[in-house]
């Protein structure tokens, strides 16, 4: 009887089985480029990117259907007790929402799914802030009047 033994390569493989090959050498874990001189920027995590970016994308969210900068402004004053016309923007998104002023304790009446995700059971605490505020702009741009939003 023979005892067959498979040799399992501790380097990345492609579909073909072939080891792969990019300019970290042999076997990286580091994508390649997919053209020559292209490279790959790093992910960037939610907790370390400005505020200031994801803020217009959140405005754009809802005006997109039609609603107004005010009720965005609104919406993030009742999450998190900032007055937004004086609030430093240029922060860390872990920043604004550790820092909030008076984080708004109704805010575990936020239900829902979004992305696919459950907010009332994200572990991560910072995480669960950051997707109520998605849900509300969500619901904001759904078209729902304020008096619910804001429970």
């Amino acid at each position: 009887m023979f005892l067959y033994v498979f040799y399992i390569p501790a380097v990345p493989v492609d579909t073909w089985g072939r080891f792969v090959y990019n300019e970290a050498g042999w076997g990286s874990n580091q994508p390649k480029a997919c053209r020559k001189g292209e490279t790959f920027m790093p992910r960037q995590s939610i907790f370390d990117m400005k505020f200031s970016k994801v803020y217009p994308l959140l405005l754009q969210k809802a005006e997109r259907k039609g609603r107004a900068r005010e009720e965005v402004d609104a919406v993030i004053s009742w999450l998190t007790g900032y007055d937004m016309e004086t609030t430093d923007l240029d922060v860390t998104c872990r920043t604004f929402f550790d820092g909030a002023p008076a984080y708004n304790p109704r805010a575990e009446l936020i239900t829902g799914k979004v992305c696919g995700v459950q907010v009332e059971t994200i572990p991560d605490p910072l995480m669960k802030k950051i997707r109520q505020l998605d849900k509300l702009v969500d619901e904001l741009a759904q078209g729902r009047p304020m008096e619910k939003i804001l429970r």
